[in-house]
């Protein structure tokens, strides 16, 4: 696909800022270039404006090509850019699945773009003909996520490639629970499809949500182009050298069973419940949960200092409360919780 036919003209053409660190990357004894403060501390010098070392670990790490990534302030900034570098405000199209993630959705009228929504079949998933009908050239962006916020579940991968492969502009597959799942990444798929965007994050697997890094992958046309509108030092020095240290400790660990063996245990808690409706199926870190009486639980849970999310205004969701998985004790409350409610209501 020629990808910098989607780019906006005027991205095209834009000569991005370009700061002092990105002028010279090298090694100097003393730095009178970028008006920083001269006394040496952790702090006083501007960080990688491109984040180079902390690229290379992601590289290792997901096993893909330095130059085919780019980080954001979490991936709230990503989303941004990519509407900032393909859409012109006023005239061009998003299209998202619903439900699902609601920044796509939010940046996009941010940045006068036109939303269109897409529901899934009962079942949380893909209408593949909705998705690909009816397609402009204003069709810039389709949005997706798999596994599914606020769902918890894989999108079907064959309805997926199907999909992307039919897409006419840019294909954004959010992956930001993918290390839940068993399902495999969309990353191998860039090389045949180069419009394909993947995202993922350090705020869920890698337990950094306090960081705000969000992970892209792309082709690297797609990189060059989202570096244009890319802020120039939008990842401090810190939260660069502890990234890393966390891509480490799960490279090292590998281990995210507690929480997968925590997520089944509340499901089968859960289906002992007669007042739930439904526990839909989850590849992530939380469940939804249909319930007869869920703002009455809500409330209670949060009497008792427990917060769940309501989910029940978005389609498909009524009734539903997204329940995330925590740690051993913690579950152990929310279930001594639930008891207690479901105890008192049938006294």
């Amino acid at each position: 696909m020629n990808l910098e036919a989607l780019v906006r003209p005027n991205i095209v053409s834009l000569r991005p800022f370009r700061s002092a660190r990105s002028e010279f990357a090298g090694h100097a004894d003393i730095y009178l270039d970028a008006n920083e403060h001269p006394e040496p501390s952790r702090y006083n010098r501007y960080p990688d404006p491109f984040h180079k070392k902390l690229r290379a670990k992601i590289a290792q790490w997901r096993n893909i090509e330095v130059d085919q990534i780019i980080l954001g302030n979490g991936s709230d900034e990503i989303i941004d850019m990519i509407i900032r570098t393909f859409c012109v405000p006023g005239k061009d199209i998003v299209r998202v699945i619903e439900p699902t993630f609601g920044m796509y959705e939010v940046s996009s009228r941010i940045h006068d773009v036109a939303v269109e929504s897409i529901p899934l079949n009962l079942d949380f998933q893909l209408d593949v003909d909705a998705c690909l009908r009816d397609q402009t050239e204003h069709n810039k962006l389709l949005f997706m996520c798999s596994p599914n916020n606020p769902t918890g579940n894989d999108l079907n991968p064959s309805d997926l490639l199907t999909v992307i492969e039919g897409w006419q502009g840019i294909v954004v597959v959010d992956e930001a629970y993918i290390d839940f799942s068993q399902q495999d990444s969309l990353l191998k798929e860039i090389e045949r499809l180069n419009h394909l965007i993947v995202l993922q994050t350090f705020s869920k697997s890698l337990g950094g949500a306090g960081l705000r890094v969000g992970i892209c992958y792309a082709d690297v046309v797609v990189v060059k182009y989202l570096n244009k509108v890319k802020p120039p030092y939008n990842i401090g020095s810190l939260t660069q050298e502890i990234a890393e240290e966390l891509i480490t400790a799960l490279m090292e660990s590998g281990d995210l069973a507690s929480i997968i063996s925590e997520r089944e245990r509340m499901r089968r808690f859960l289906s002992g419940i007669e007042e739930v409706i439904k526990i839909y199926p989850s590849e992530s870190n939380f469940l939804l949960v249909r319930f007869e009486d869920h703002l009455e639980l809500k409330d209670f849970l949060e009497d008792h200092g427990i917060i769940v999310r309501d989910r029940s205004t978005l389609p498909g969701c009524e009734q539903c409360l997204r329940i995330t998985v925590g740690m051993h004790d913690e579950n152990a409350q929310l279930i001594a919780n639930i008891n207690e409610f479901y105890a008192l209501n049938k006294k």
